[in-house]
């Protein structure tokens, strides 16, 4: 039931967007482009979003609830017209008032670029959240950073990833507003006096200021109940320019220093591959974080006029070691500038900061060289050092405090070159550490954190993550929304727990029958996205094989194109077998120095074209590469899929949010025991996955023995054949040494475990093709899909953060009765 159904609210619509189209894009309906149509609606329902918006705030004013700060350095929160209609219950009524004007909404929507304000799974589940956090009436704040440009807009050439600049903001964003007011200027280098030591009281003199300025974006929760804050900063200079340098004749040095600070909000993920790139991510790590802290303080001694509340009313949620800076900033601002003593100051953030571990890999796991460190933040080394000597000493005094232990748990890696080690410094300066599913929380205690877990036990949990159903369901496959309503009744968007009811269904022959038919349709809506932008035909009766995610070795790209030119010799080897009709659908983006995995989309896109061009594969296989994956783009493909790939090395991906996605929309898994996939399976049943595969504790096995892999190889016909097509350049024929080196690290130094896997996976994928054939069987698997996978709703994770990561810690509960006691 909508917020507003009336047809006297589709008259108020339709005429706020009228008056918003003339008054505020300042454009006549009679010469209005759609873009203008998309500006004047968004516009409207910005004003519906506002008044909610206030009272939400002025709620939480009031009942001094305690608030939750997310800081994240990705919010992948893509179009928000669709999102906030169907949040407020208005889409309906939208579509009604535009069709009114002679306007389609659909066309409207297709209008708004995504805002690509995140590079995969760590910047959209940060979405997911803020957007939870507003449906469960938690005082959510989100913190990030305004991209001009977000990540880039990828672009395949001749096979090849391009990067563009994303261009998101070049017509405005009607969602936000700039707060020019709320503004706080950001110190880089320069020298510090601390007259009474580095634990007392300091003056930093930094050479260089540049300033905050935020932009808020209301976050719609489910049916409007509440609204809440996403604040991003944009960086300027502290000067617009250098007039007596303009007056000079100098007319572009005059504006160094604003290009210069505009530079840390212009991309997300520079390229740190070079030193000055290296320096510019420290400087966006810093910037956000010390603007965010700065808000936070200014609105809780607003609130409260003391800061010794900060652990009761407040909690810093640090999404990875991007926002770790917190600790040692937080200590900062309350030592120099709010006069509290060093231990306290490093009490209070201890029980105020928390930590989501995102990852087991050593190089997302981020460490700044100290010298770098100490030249851009000479204060915040010198409270690095404080923290770690308390620490350390700490360790020392222990019975086991051997030097191998105090080198393992310190912040500073002494190993080649002296670097600060973030994940470590997150750690010692936080309340709890979680890990973001079951397999991920134990890896994370028992191997990338096991000596701090050693000497600061009790810290690590996890939370399983979660994806919002409103929208990976209802706003994107309203085929499924509708049967899920008829089958759960309303309300399901927000209750994950009601998806166990369908598990019945699996027998009903008329839902499984509808299931399969909204599936065509959404198989269909991709099949038209593909035709127009690839100029490539898809048979929508095919089973579309789907693995798109983020491009990296450890998530095993290419396993799948091993496995797919294996297929495609053995469909030439047997010209006239039964092979089932299967479309192979990748997407993803390579980071723009990670140049093994821009050569295996390059890989991808020439199996395609040698595929496509073979007269004996008729149409049975088909390969694509679908550019540019963002939020939209995965909004088309999930409910599209037939099948799944789920097949990272075991113990790499820390949860995934993709597989829970994709399963939702009744995709059936492909995958090995890694990560949230694990727990899928025991919610769903592993009877109606396909796992294959080494587990977690048998690839570090596997490791030990070498990673040669000769044997493996030549027992392995289809591996065997797959590597000689590829490595002879069968798919490159123009530069037949092009993959080369991907066929001699499969060879002699296979990492991640692809030939040990292949073979299993090779037979996974026919056991896959078999149910394919079996039409009953495969859409009751699909329907078990769905119904185990309500309990991954992120309202559900939210929900387990409030319960175990949010609360205050009982130590500090403790301290502070004993201090009122006087104890």
């Amino acid at each position: 039931m909508s917020l507003e159904t009336s047809t006297g609210s589709v008259a108020a619509l339709r005429e706020a967007i009228l008056q918003k189209l003339t008054y505020a894009v300042g454009k006549d309906a009679r010469a209005a482009r759609i873009h203008d149509w998309y500006m004047a609606t968004a516009l409207a329902v910005r004003d519906r979003i506002v008044d909610r918006w206030m009272t939400t705030t002025r709620r939480v004013y009031a009942s001094g609830d305690r608030r939750i700060y997310y800081l994240s350095l990705e919010f992948l929160i893509g179009r928000l017209l669709i999102d906030n209609l169907s949040n407020l219950g208005l889409l309906e009524e939208t579509r009604t008032a535009l069709a009114g004007l002679g306007i389609g909404l659909d066309e409207v929507v297709e209008c708004e670029p995504d805002a690509a304000l995140g590079n995969g799974g760590l910047g959209r589940l940060a979405a997911c959240f803020v957007e939870s956090m507003a449906t469960l009436d938690i005082a959510g704040f989100g913190y990030g950073i305004r991209y001009d440009h977000g990540l880039f807009r990828q672009q395949i050439r001749d096979g090849r990833q391009i990067e563009l600049p994303e261009d998101w903001l070049s017509f405005g964003n009607p969602w936000e507003f700039e707060r020019p007011e709320v503004a706080y200027r950001i110190g880089f280098g320069g020298t510090v006096e601390a007259p009474e030591g580095p634990a007392a009281a300091a003056r930093w003199t930094p050479a260089r200021t540049v300033v905050a300025v935020a932009y808020d974006t209301p976050i719609v929760g489910w049916r409007g109940r509440s609204v809440n804050t996403l604040r991003l900063w944009s960086a300027r200079a502290a000067e617009a320019m250098r007039l007596d340098v303009f007056n000079r004749g100098e007319h572009l040095d005059a504006f160094a220093e604003q290009l210069a600070a505009q530079a840390i909000s212009r991309v997300l993920y520079p390229d740190d591959s070079t030193p000055r790139g290296l320096e510019l991510r420290l400087q966006q790590e810093y910037f956000f974080t010390s603007a965010s802290l700065q808000d936070l303080l200014r609105r809780h001694l607003s609130q409260f006029g003391e800061l010794r509340s900060l652990p009761e009313k407040v909690a810093i949620q640090l999404n990875d070691t991007h926002p770790a800076l917190a600790v040692p900033e937080l200590v900062r601002l309350l030592v120099d500038e709010h006069g509290f003593a060093f231990d306290e100051a490093f009490d209070l953030t201890r029980a105020t900061v928390r930590y989501t571990n995102h990852t087991l890999l050593p190089e997302a796991l981020e460490s700044w060289p100290l010298a770098l460190f100490g030249r851009l933040l000479p204060r915040h080394l010198q409270i690095v050092f404080e923290i770690n000597a308390r620490h350390l000493a700490a360790v020392r005094a222990r019975p086991d405090g051997t030097d191998d232990l105090v080198r393992a748990v310190s912040l500073i890696d002494e190993r080649d070159g002296k670097r600060v080690r973030m994940g470590h410094l997150a750690y010692v300066g936080s309340a709890v550490v979680n890990g973001v599913s079951r397999l991920h929380g134990r890896l994370v205690r028992e191997s990338l954190f096991a000596e701090l877990d050693r000497v600061l036990p009790g810290r690590i949990t996890h939370v399983t993550n979660g994806v919002t159903l409103r929208r990976w369901v209802e706003q994107c496959n309203p085929d499924l929304a509708a049967l899920l309503t008829e089958a759960l009744g309303p309300g399901w968007q927000a209750d994950g727990a009601r998806f166990e009811r369908l598990r019945p269904l699996a027998e009903d022959t008329a839902f499984r029958d509808r299931l399969a038919r909204a599936r065509r349709a959404a198989k269909l809506r991709l099949c038209r996205w593909v035709a127009r932008e690839l100029g490539v035909t898809l048979d929508p009766d095919a089973l579309f094989d789907v693995q798109v995610k983020r491009i990296h070795e450890y998530k095993r790209q290419l396993l799948n194109v091993l496995e797919t030119v294996a297929l495609w010799q053995a469909i030439r080897a047997d010209p006239a077998g039964d092979w089932p009709r299967r479309v192979k659908i990748f997407a993803g983006k390579a980071a723009a120095s990670y140049h093994r995995a821009k050569l295996i989309i390059q890989l991808i896109c020439d199996v395609a074209e040698a595929i496509r061009e073979d007269p004996l594969v008729d149409g049975r296989l088909e390969v694509v590469f679908l550019p540019n994956y963002n939020v939209s783009l995965a909004e088309l493909v999930m409910p599209a899929a037939d099948l799944s790939e789920q097949i990272s090395t075991a113990g790499m991906e820390a949860s995934g949010t993709g597989n829970m996605k994709l399963a939702l929309n009744g995709a059936l898994t492909i995958g090995t025991l890694d990560g949230a996939t694990v727990e899928m399976a025991e919610r769903i049943g592993p009877e109606h996955l396909f796992l294959f595969g080494l587990t977690a504790e048998e690839v570090a096995a596997r490791r030990a023995r070498g990673l040669d892999m000769a044997q493996e190889i030549a027992e392995t016909k289809h591996l065997a054949g797959a590597l000689e097509v590829i490595g002879r350049g069968s798919v490159s024929p123009g530069e037949p040494e092009r993959y080369r080196p991907i066929v001699e690290a499969l060879r002699h130094h296979d990492w991640f475990l692809v030939c040990p896997d292949f073979a299993a996976y090779w037979e996974a994928q026919r056991a896959v093709e078999r149910l394919w054939r079996e039409p009953a069987a495969w859409w009751r698997k699909a329907v078990f899909s769905i119904a185990g996978c309500g309990w991954f709703s992120v309202d559900r994770a939210i929900e387990e953060y409030r319960e175990r990561v949010w609360t205050v810690p009982a130590w500090w509960r403790r301290a502070g009765a004993s201090a009122r006691s006087g104890g």
